[in-house]
């Protein structure tokens, strides 16, 4: 699997089989462990999870309302990588604001990060949109909006 440009597929074998050695009580990477945590976060993916031959090739619509579950939890991945080493710079802090806005419901780590996950996705899609490189700083004003700071 290439580490830094993964193919939909092989995100996809990573994650049902990171499933796999779990459910099989066998030992997981420090990656696979970050993983099997955005699986727990994630109950409704389960299912999917263990039908790796049925899910494979699945196409998911957002047009149509319809969640790939593959690109959720790798962005998860993704703002949990960029969370511990705090790139873009100021992310580690934002997400510590994140979590102290939602301290009072449920999950609020998981909330927190899905507050980033939004920025994220519109960052990705403006970049996609205007066919240019991520926009660190859009993805960081974004953030910023998120827990008030402007």
């Amino acid at each position: 699997m290439s580490l830094f440009n993964p193919s939909r597929d092989e995100v996809r074998e990573f994650f049902f089989n990171t499933w796999a050695q779990f459910k099989a009580q066998k030992p997981l990477t420090d990656l696979e462990k970050i993983a099997l945590s955005v699986i727990h976060w994630h109950p409704e993916y389960h299912a999917i999870l263990n039908a790796p031959a049925q899910f494979k090739h699945q196409e998911y619509f957002p047009e149509f309302g319809e969640t790939n579950p593959f690109l959720h939890m790798s962005l998860h991945v993704s703002i949990l990588e960029q969370i511990s080493i705090n790139q873009p710079i100021g992310i580690t802090d934002i997400y510590e604001k994140l979590k102290l806005k939602h301290q009072n419901e449920h999950d609020f780590e998981h909330k927190a990060q899905h507050d980033i996950l939004e920025c994220l996705g519109e960052s990705i899609w403006q970049a996609q949109r205007n066919n240019t490189a991520l926009d660190a700083n859009y993805y960081v004003q974004l953030l910023q909006q998120k827990v008030g700071i402007t």
